[in-house]
């Protein structure tokens, strides 16, 4: 393929997939490359949005092809160093090493989102600001089809609007994707790119985020506060459905960045129903009475918490068709659509997968277009093709195998851990008939989700059948 034709990319969407997607192409060879982002930098930090990521194995494959991952590792906190602090209602406190069940397991790295988002950005500033630019504080407004065509159009934050005609458009925009809601638009009939939702769980349990300081005090000791490179969970006085939370921390590398404590519950808890800062401020005191509260939440912050709307886990989705073509690509005479990330594919945090089966995404177009050499009418088909048996699976994956990890249902988080380590032991005991829990083969990067639920699946027909007989057996021998 001629190097004319590997131009004129525009990526909706300046997240983990989009500047990673960027990255990708430029490495290909592919030149002007534009990132739209609406948000106003790399590195911006959104409260409620300020979600940590653990980077596995799978994830790694790109940051490997990208040969970033020694820069990863170096702002991350590794998964073989991962500690783990429960501070109980009375203040007590137990420290925990998570354990590694799977020996294949790659060592995975935990950082926030707005630190791996600005190490992609800064891999673009420094090394590919020829192939590559990315417009912060710009929105994709509306996306025209012409007859061989697409017209993307875009607004600035000072009402400046940019045209684009693109041999090639990323949809890398999340799950309200305009990329995705266009292309059903235009589809007529057909439901291929309307999401196909599924019940999980964990979807619309809502969350709430509190900023504290890099290394807040523990208790009323100076010299008692908490570690950066630890994990903690902050349990309350409080008991019921309604009222009983949680705060949840991550571990980070960087000292001095400010930590968040997440506050995951029911839509009907009580703190939702708490609308200013002297309620804030009360109810927090009176939740967490081990803690120096009045130390650690600044008035600022219980104000921002008051007035936040929070957000919602979604439900676990996706849509069958990943891409569409007008016109001919190839010849420099039509636009390529792709969808990458939660643009196609997007569910509850549960098993961490989010930006992980993103990156994978993107590692597996570009193998297809490594082979294809870049022939984007040959290599998006052969792309869905590949790729829509694995994001099914991936979607079940989420549905079964750890939304009760948020403490909504004890019994039936109770059920669960049965479950869970009852295949583990059954694996270890006997491991050509039974395969361990779908959460612990997920962690092995070198099986692809189709993999992965078929193992599961399996599984549980074995224990099925296994529990049919021995039902069978009881009755036979209460009749005789």
């Amino acid at each position: 393929m001629n190097n004319s034709y590997k131009k004129n990319v525009v990526i909706i969407g300046g997240g983990p997939a989009g500047l990673a997607t960027a990255l990708m192409l430029a490495k290909r060879g592919w030149r002007d490359i534009t990132v739209i982002e609406k948000r106003p930098s790399a590195d911006y930090y959104e409260p409620d949005k300020s979600f940590s990521y653990q980077i596995d194995g799978r994830g790694q494959k790109l940051t490997d092809l990208l040969e970033l991952t020694p820069k990863l590792a170096d702002l991350s906190v590794p998964s073989t160093e991962f500690y783990w602090t429960l501070i109980q209602k009375d203040g007590t406190r137990k420290t925990t090493k998570l354990p590694i069940a799977d020996s294949k397991r790659k060592t995975a790295y935990w950082l926030p989102r707005a630190s791996f988002v600005e190490l992609l950005y800064q891999e673009i500033h420094q090394h590919w600001q020829d192939s590559i630019q990315v417009l912060f504080n710009t929105d994709c407004v509306e996306i025209k089809q012409h007859i061989e065509h697409l017209e993307v159009i875009t607004q600035s934050q000072y009402q400046e609007k940019l045209s684009f005609i693109p041999t090639l458009l990323v949809g890398c925009d999340g799950f309200t994707s305009i990329v995705r809601q266009t292309l059903h638009q235009m589809e007529g009939q057909s439901h291929s790119f309307e999401m196909q939702k599924f019940p999980s769980a964990s979807s619309g349990l809502k969350y709430k985020v509190l900023t504290l300081p890099p290394q807040f005090p523990l208790s009323e000791s100076e010299e008692d506060l908490a570690e950066t490179t630890m994990a903690y969970s902050i349990r309350s006085t409080f008991k019921g459905r309604k009222k009983a939370i949680s705060l949840g921390l991550l571990p980070f590398k960087n000292p001095d960045q400010p930590r968040t404590a997440n506050i995951i519950t029911y839509p009907d808890h009580q703190i939702w129903q708490l609308e200013t800062q002297a309620e804030v401020k009360q109810f927090l005191t009176q939740a967490f009475p081990q803690l120096p509260l009045e130390k650690i939440i600044s008035p600022e912050e219980i104000a921002r918490f008051a007035s936040s709307d929070g957000g919602k886990f979604p439900i676990p989705q996706y849509c069958s068709g990943l891409y569409q073509i007008w016109g001919k690509p190839e010849e420099n005479q039509g636009t390529a659509v792709i969808l990458l990330g939660d643009a196609a594919h997007c569910f509850p945090p549960d098993i961490g997968q989010g930006v992980n089966s993103a990156l994978e995404d993107i590692y597996e177009i570009h193998e297809i277009l490594a082979a294809t050499q870049d022939n984007l009418s040959q290599a998006l088909p052969h792309y869905e093709s590949l790729r829509q048996p694995d994001i099914k699976a991936l979607i079940r994956l989420v549905q079964i195998s750890y939304p009760w990890q948020y403490n909504q249902d004890p019994l039936q988080k109770q059920l669960w851990s049965l479950n869970f380590f009852g295949r583990l032991l059954l694996n270890r005991l006997f491991p050509f008939l039974f395969n361990p829990h779908s959460i612990l083969l997920i962690q092995n990067h070198q099986l692809s989700y189709s993999e992965i639920l078929a193992k599961s699946n399996k599984t549980t027909q074995v224990l099925a059948i296994l529990g049919g007989l021995a039902i069978l057996t009881l009755i036979v021998s209460l009749m005789t």
